[in-house]
């Protein structure tokens, strides 16, 4: 999961995430971070402890000397100079180099955002007044007037997904409507809108860089996108929808989080949680202890089992209770789907509002809005998905077979009555059995610090780039935030990066995604010459330590920690000194996880892997013969796996291209239909997973969650071209790295993902390398 900047057509997402990426500066969508889908599933997971760490990563949050983000005061950024100085009391509206996210409470959002507000609207009708179709009187004083109030909502929305309370949401949720109507106001802005025409319209239109121009085609689109053609009686009803669309999203998420954290099962004899490893031992104890046990051991208990990842995970795959397995199942499937937390009327407005803006704008569908601005369309992501599926039915069946047959030979008594809560458990007997691969004996080989280092090692070949601890530079939101500054080959600093790597399930909502904090742009440059450089974070939800040990993770949970740090390094690494098109920014939906799951596959590469895996206390290097192994499991269930993902992509697309809210088709209807396309094993009648799925209800992937695939088939062509020069041939590697870091990395948004990755890879992309990687080749009869 990244996330996108773009003050577009994603209002309603304004209060959260999902992995990361847009235009800015048109209307409505603010800081969004999306959620990766990682290995869980597409619902947000996390693990669910409240104690503080007492790892050695542990640092305190220092005082740091704030200086401004904005340039030296001139026209429309001089405001936000004389409204530090008469501001000393709340920290959102004084000059900062970064956020002081260790002092905002929620008693500064309200006055903050709307002095903000107030500063801004000031500003967007000077602009409006004096507005000419040039460069310097029309993009650079939009870039000003948007960005404080960017960086600032960006900030709170951060907390609020990190360090969570009812009181911080009270005061999101009270301001929410007031900056939607700002960016409404600004994305349907006639004289801004003309301005934009104008220029691509004049003589000098040839001579504009590609960044230029497509910031221009940009912003002309996403208003049109906004409403900004309708007639105001249409554009009040459009206004009203985007409104009540945000507001939607929000409770939606909100109940997601709430009926995670409402599940608890506690557990006093040990003989009902036999086959579960002391890590999750470990933490079950744990979590008990902060809920009032405090003897709580991992040897004894009692044990806390919750629905966030480790621990549901850990349940579903090692839990020998059959009855535990399907307790957690069916709680997890059904998260935010009845009682006050239930989201299904949410859904069903959510969709009726958005046909409804679609057509207000004048499509027959909302899939249609979606893809305004992506590189595919309805039908090419259809086509693709089909593909996709044929080439992963047949597999998924032998996967199924296989495992049965394995029950069997167990002597399982479900073997004949596989469900939904064996299939996670007897695949991880199976690919113990099978590679004698154990993930959670892979534990110990996998401490956080070695990852880092391992990643940033990578990095350094790869990208020529040195990641170094600059912990106490910048304020964070809890003691166990790292703060970094990534330097190029000459020592400068070129970028900054926090990471947030544990679970804390009282406050902070699950999955892993990454946002930008402020971007590189060069008008609002600090000294007047050098570019303002680009501030990240990332954001994990692993294991803490327990007791004595670091942070010990799965193979997976590493594939995740490297798949964010990909989209932080577009973020980071972009060399695009406009700053509506840099790094992240621009660069449309479907191709943003490009770099991220280009990250993933270096999890596999030897010198990457056998650096990182090295035993804890003993220093011991991974066994070749297990190195061996993981390579041998990478393809184990890759038919099921992609089938999973296709579901997903597919209801998605459903829902907002061929559903209609309120007739004879229920929302659950639409996913068994299409689950009987799209997995072998049908889900329960029960099955009411789209009451979790924030990825469309409250991030960005709405009828864009084949995005993942789409992207997935450019990352791993991409990565081809590393195979192809030789893993091994460092040198060779190394500049390829160089040209990977110069275009897909550099450009940002200002050219054509098509165009970028042409020019990296010397031709378009092919589906081949991911289904050979996936081990679907050859593409077999579909079902």
């Amino acid at each position: 999961m990244a996330t996108r900047l773009s003050l577009s057509r994603s209002a309603h997402f304004c209060f959260k995430h999902t992995c990361p990426l847009s235009r800015p500066f048109t209307s409505k969508n603010l800081l969004q971070c999306r959620i990766c889908p990682l290995w869980s599933s597409s619902f947000s997971l996390c693990l669910h402890t409240f104690r503080k760490s007492t790892s050695p990563n542990n640092h305190p949050s220092k005082s740091v000397t704030v200086r401004s983000f904005c340039p030296s005061p001139v026209s429309i950024s001089d405001s936000y100079f004389k409204m530090s100085i008469a501001s000393d009391d709340n920290p959102l509206l004084k000059d900062f180099e970064f956020p002081p996210f260790n002092v905002i409470e929620a008693k500064h959002v309200r006055p903050g955002i709307r002095a903000l507000l107030k500063q801004a609207e000031e500003d967007l009708e000077v602009l409006e007044k004096t507005v000419e179709p040039t460069w310097p009187k029309l993009v650079e004083p939009l870039e000003k007037i948007i960005d404080r109030l960017t960086v600032v909502w960006g900030a709170v929305n951060h907390l609020k997904s990190v360090k969570d309370n009812p009181e911080l949401r009270s005061a999101i949720e009270e301001v929410q409507p007031e900056k939607i109507a700002f960016y409404l106001k600004l994305g349907q802005s006639k004289p801004i809108y003309n301005a934009f025409k104008a220029i691509r319209e004049s003589p000098d239109w040839d001579s504009l860089s590609d960044a230029r121009k497509r910031i221009v085609e940009s912003q002309i689109k996403e208003a049109v996108l906004s409403g900004i053609a309708l007639e105001d009686d249409k554009r009040e009803q459009f206004n009203k929808i985007e409104q009540e669309l945000a507001k939607l999203s929000q409770k939606f998420e909100e109940n997601v989080l709430d009926s995670t954290k409402k599940f608890e099962k506690l557990i006093t004899d040990k003989k009902d949680i036999d086959g579960l490893p002391a890590t999750a031992l470990g933490l079950a104890a744990q979590t008990a202890v902060s809920k009032g046990h405090e003897k709580a051991t991992a040897e004894d208990g009692p044990w806390i089992i919750t629905l966030d990842a480790p621990s549901y995970m850990s349940v579903m795959q090692h839990a020998k209770n059959r009855t535990l397995r399907e307790e957690v199942y069916r709680a997890y499937i059904n998260r935010a789907s009845s009682g006050d937390l239930d989201n299904t009327e949410i859904i069903n407005q959510i969709l009726k509002l958005r046909l409804e803006k679609a057509k207000l704008l004048g499509y027959s569908n909302y899939a249609q809005v979606s893809m305004a601005m992506k590189m595919a369309t309805v039908e090419k992501a259809e086509e693709l998905l089909e593909k996709l599926r044929s080439a992963s039915w047949d597999p998924a069946v032998k996967d199924l077979e296989d495992l049965k047959d394995f029950c069997k030979s167990q002597g399982s008594p479900e073997a004949d009555d596989l469900n939904h809560w064996d299939i996670t458990f007897w695949s991880e007997r199976l690919r113990e059995s099978k590679y004698e691969l154990n993930e959670e004996e892979l534990r110990p080989y996998f401490s956080l610090p070695r990852v880092m280092n391992g990643l940033f090692n990578l990095v350094n070949m790869l990208f020529g780039i040195n990641v170094e601890p600059a912990d106490g530079l910048a304020p964070v939101w809890n003691n166990d935030v790292r703060f970094y500054r990534v330097n190029d080959s000459s020592g400068s600093p070129i970028a900054y990066f926090y990471f947030d790597p544990y679970s804390r399930p009282s406050e902070k909502r699950g999955g892993a995604w990454m946002d930008e904090v402020v971007s590189r742009s060069r008008v609002l440059s600090r000294d007047g010459a050098n570019a303002r450089l680009p501030v990240a974070h990332m954001v994990c939800n692993q294991m803490p330590p327990v007791g004595d040990k670091p942070s010990l993770m799965t193979f997976r949970e590493v594939e995740t920690v490297f798949h964010e740090f990909g989209h932080a390094l577009q973020h980071m690494l972009t060399k695009q000194d406009e700053g509506l098109v840099a790094g992240i920014r621009g660069v449309e939906w479907d191709a943003v996880e490009l770099p991220s799951q280009f990250m993933e596959n270096w999890c596999y590469h030897r010198d990457t892997l056998m650096g990182i895996a090295k035993h804890y206390e003993t220093g011991e290097t991974l066994p070749e013969d297990i190195y061996q192994k993981l390579l041998a499991a990478k393809t184990f269930r890759a038919g099921t796996l992609s089938l999973r993902q296709l579901r997903f992509a597919t209801v998605d697309l459903e829902l907002h291209a061929k559903y209609v809210p309120g007739g004879s088709e229920s929302i659950y209807c639409v996913d068994r239909r299409v689950s009987k396309r799209t997995q072998v094993l049908p889900p329960l009648p029960d099955d009411k997973f789209l009451a979790s799925f924030s990825h469309i209800f409250a991030g960005g992937y709405a009828a864009g969650y084949y995005s993942y695939k789409w992207a997935e088939v450019l990352s791993a062509d991409a990565f081809s071209a590393f195979e192809d020069v030789g893993l091994e041939n460092e040198k060779a590697v190394k500049e390829t790295g160089q040209r990977f870091r110069e275009t897909v990395l550099a450009l940002g948004g200002g050219k054509a993902p098509l165009e970028v990755f042409v020019q990296f890879r010397g031709r378009e992309p092919s589906p081949e390398p991911l289904l050979r990687h996936n081990g679907l080749l050859p593409v077999t009869s579909s079902a």
